[in-house]
């Protein structure tokens, strides 16, 4: 019998789109040099569904919903806050992240407080040998004869020892190593990387295991393979380090089960990932006194208040192009309330500007605006703001001062970290908590006579 013809095709790395032939920009989203060649298998290697695999449609009124949504506390508060309570029976959650952030510590810590428990764990590794493994277990102190360890990069034989362990918990790092065979494409490859989440996701809806994959991440800092990888999965976990300090952060970005952009903070010790349960005291334990160009600001990851600092150093002026250098907040935000400032008679169009999130955290909300305008007006008139004092509000276009979301979550925070003043729009004293003094601005104007006269 002759064998069929290997075919080859490019597919978007971006949204999964596939041509024959390359092309330097993809028609579908528009992006440049996304299309990156892949074999695909030939005609008929793919198994077909049998009959008793079909299903049939039911009325809604009619489908059995007994026992409703089943988690799985991981016994990681950070984690579970994060997951939205815990792991979801049968869900599938893709964590990324950069090389040597943690990944595979925090979750080797999880599978060990699951496995504490007496619950069947599988642990796959596609790019560590089981004695790699067992050497950072060792540091971290996992023991648990519940946890199972494989080196595999063929998916149906992971498959197949999964369905033997029938585990409550499946960790695939990373689904970029993992290949199916009957593709003749390579292992991280666009075909690969969609086909093993696929089946990863059929695996785990049809026998109830909570499956984790992890995934590595481009230049960019998106999750690596094509788009559609992310629509796959149930939740999204991205976990960051800024490079400079042990600090780690995990957002969600895309959640089922619970509200995505909910924080977690974790930092890296010797024995493993220690979790930060109080985010403000950790990202303002460093922070100077009665330093000129700091404000702190409440902002809200998800349902988490976190109290945040915001540097700004404003240069002296000189001819040329002024630099705009921000980290942790929107550039062209913070170009917007610069232009603010010249209105108020703040000047900064020929004077370089930076501004820092401190702590390795992104402040993305418009909460943190009056902040980022506090900082930038302090650092200019070498004027430090009080230590007492917490800034929040929106800040629009003519340079009034708007009021924010979940105003009384901000203000039990920065109550419960000893600050006594906070300036914001007037909608503020109504939410004030004992203690608090909330100080009314409606525009920025006003504020900046408030704070420096």
């Amino acid at each position: 019998m002759a064998k069929s013809k290997t075919k080859t095709r490019f597919a978007c790395t971006a949204c999964g789109y596939s041509t024959p032939k390359w092309m330097g920009r993809c028609p579908e989203c528009g992006e440049w040099n996304t299309l990156e060649e892949e074999l695909i298998e030939a005609a008929g290697a793919r198994p077909s569904l049998s009959p008793k695999s079909i299903s049939k449609p039911v009325p809604i009124g009619q489908i059995d919903a007994h026992g409703g949504e089943v988690r799985v506390r991981t016994g990681l508060s950070e984690l579970d806050n994060v997951l939205g309570g815990g792991l979801v029976s049968g869900s599938i959650t893709l964590l990324g992240g950069d090389p040597g952030v943690g990944k595979s510590t925090l979750l080797l810590m999880a599978c060990e407080r699951f496995a504490s428990k007496g619950l069947p764990v599988l642990y796959v590794s596609g790019e560590e040998s089981t004695r790699q493994i067992q050497l950072r277990a060792q540091r971290l102190g996992v023991t648990s004869d519940s946890l199972l360890v494989l080196a595999h990069t063929d998916w149906e034989h992971i498959e197949r020892t999964a369905r033997e362990a029938k585990p409550v918990v499946m960790v695939v790092d990373s689904v970029q190593t993992v290949a199916v065979p009957h593709l003749t494409s390579i292992p991280g490859s666009v075909g690969q990387v969609r086909e093993v989440a696929h089946r990863a996701m059929l695996f785990a809806k049809q026998t109830g295991t909570s499956v984790l994959l992890v995934g590595h991440v481009t230049k960019q800092g998106d999750i690596a393979g094509p788009k559609v990888l992310e629509h796959f999965v149930d939740t999204v976990l991205h976990f960051e380090g800024d490079g400079r300090s042990a600090l780690r952060v995990l957002r969600t970005v895309k959640n089922r089960f619970g509200a995505a952009g909910e924080l977690g903070l974790f930092e890296m010790v010797d024995h493993g990932m220690r979790q930060v349960p109080d985010a403000s005291a950790r990202l303002l334990a460093e922070r100077v006194a009665d330093a000129a160009g700091t404000a702190v600001t409440a902002a809200l990851e998800g349902s988490r208040p976190m109290l945040s600092e915001v540097q700004a150093l404003v240069g002296p002026a000189s001819p040329g192009n002024p630099a705009r250098t921000c980290v942790g907040v929107d550039r062209t935000r913070v170009l917007m309330l610069a232009a603010v400032l010249g209105k108020c008679g703040i000047p900064l169009h020929d004077r370089d500007l930076f501004v820092n999130a401190a702590g390795g955290v992104r402040l993305g909300e418009p909460a943190a605006d009056l902040a980022i305008l506090a900082a930038a007006s302090s650092s200019l008139l070498d004027l430090a703001v009080p230590d007492d004092v917490v800034l929040i509000g929106e800040v629009g276009l003519v340079g009034e001062v708007r009021a924010v979301s979940h105003p009384q979550l901000r203000l039990k925070e920065a109550a419960r970290h000893g600050f006594r003043r906070v300036f914001g729009p007037r909608s503020l004293a109504a939410e004030a908590p004992e203690g608090v003094h909330v100080i009314g601005v409606r525009t920025v104007r006003e504020l900046l006579d408030q704070l420096f006269g």
